[in-house]
């Protein structure tokens, strides 16, 4: 443990190097983190975030150095957590501050290191500040993003930056001072659906015939697909989607984030949390898309593959997983970060949100003024995506 901090209300917060400073008990007791919850959610879970660092994914040498805030009262009992890391960039995020950072070492400062509140390499929202039962969610919040506050002032580093956190979290951070950042992503909403046939029926004929005639197409050349999870995840089948992630990970980002060793943790850790879509064509698989399953929604993360085909990527990517959560009654698919292409195949548009502290104050207040515009500005283009959705217009 890094560190410790004793706050007027009887709390102390402890920085803490590794996830091991929890047992995994001790992080399945807070909110959102067990599979036995109906807010489950598989990224904050201990066996995603410690195969994280245990395959060194995420380590100093990797520029994401673990941070994670344990909460207790004045007898040690766990009260609540972050996940939280001391950044040296800005990589592996997808809510963008490269501009801020430029800024502000333009200005004389160092932006990094930096507090980074969130899941690596993964946009997809879910609890940031975790709450045990033993006092009122919001008590522990406010404690946290206190706690958070503190330690980044301590510290001395540029900001704290809370990423990819549910709306009803967002009070305790910005009464602490933290500026909300709105942004943009693209979910199908499951409305009781009991097949992917029911989905098409609500669609406009044009675009109806427009998914059919896709999906057509992307099975074309005798390609079939593969539902894989559970006891189906051998390292067999690591090996081949590790090579899929590879090959397009490479040309994508120049250097993937994650390593075969981080698959085979997951993989012996949340097996039945896993879904990959597999391609499969003359034999071998050709192409596969990797999900999440949480207790309500399946969250599409990436995919590779060794063979082009036109059509193959929305197929694995998004019709799949759409007639993967109809089958099992999830009521939300999240797709990742970006893409206006996923409006055509009945992805609509919601907004994600983060938390900033910048104790700066000239900084802060540069950075105020330009989320203030920002956010009317994914309110206004929300707005105008709606108009554009796939779906048959209600007349009223």
């Amino acid at each position: 443990m890094n560190g410790q901090d004793q706050s007027e209300c009887s709390f102390v917060l402890r920085a803490c190097d590794s996830l091991t400073a929890f047992t995994p008990e001790e992080w399945k007791s807070l909110s959102g983190t067990s599979n036995r919850e109906k807010t489950y959610n598989p990224f904050i879970s201990y066996g995603f975030l410690s195969s994280l660092e245990e395959s060194d994914c995420v380590s100093p040498k990797t520029g994401w150095l673990p941070q994670h805030l344990r909460l207790e009262d004045a007898e040690g009992r766990l009260l609540g957590g972050v996940p939280c890391y001391l950044k040296s960039h800005s990589q592996g995020e997808y809510v963008f501050d490269h501009g801020w950072a430029d800024a502000f070492e333009r200005a004389g400062g160092n932006y990094y290191p930096k507090y980074q509140a969130s899941v690596p390499f993964t946009p997809a929202t879910g609890p940031r500040l975790l709450c045990s039962r033993s006092l009122p969610p919001q008590v522990v919040r406010q404690a946290l993003a206190a706690g958070l506050r503190q330690l980044t002032e301590q510290r001395g580093v540029s900001s704290a930056h809370v990423t990819f956190l549910p709306e009803d979290e967002l009070p305790a951070l910005t009464e602490m001072g933290f500026l909300h950042r709105m942004d943009q992503q693209f979910h199908f909403i499951n409305k009781g659906l009991g097949s992917y046939d029911d989905f098409l029926e609500t669609l406009a004929s044009r675009k109806r015939k427009a998914l059919k005639k896709e999906r057509r197409e992307a099975l074309s050349h005798g390609i079939s697909i593969d539902w894989l999870t559970g006891s189906d995840l051998t390292e067999d089948i690591w090996d081949q989607f590790f090579a899929f992630y590879m090959d397009t990970g490479s040309r994508k980002w120049g250097r993937p984030y994650l390593n075969r060793e981080f698959y085979s943790l997951i993989g012996e850790r949340m097996a039945d949390d896993i879904l990959l879509v597999m391609a499969k064509r003359n034999g071998r698989y050709i192409a596969g898309a990797i999900n999440f399953i949480g207790s309500d929604r399946l969250f599409g993360r990436h995919w590779g593959c060794v063979e082009d085909h036109p059509y193959l990527h929305f197929e694995v990517c998004y019709h799949q997983a759409i007639d993967f959560a109809i089958s099992k009654g999830l009521k939300i698919v999240e797709a990742g970060a970006q893409g206006e292409h996923k409006l055509a195949r009945g992805y609509v548009p919601v907004t994600t949100h983060s938390a900033h502290y910048i104790p700066h104050d000239g900084f802060r207040r540069a950075v105020e003024d330009y989320l203030d515009r920002e956010r009317r500005e994914i309110v206004r283009l929300n707005e105008a995506l709606q108009d554009h959705t796939p779906f048959r217009k209600t007349e009223g």
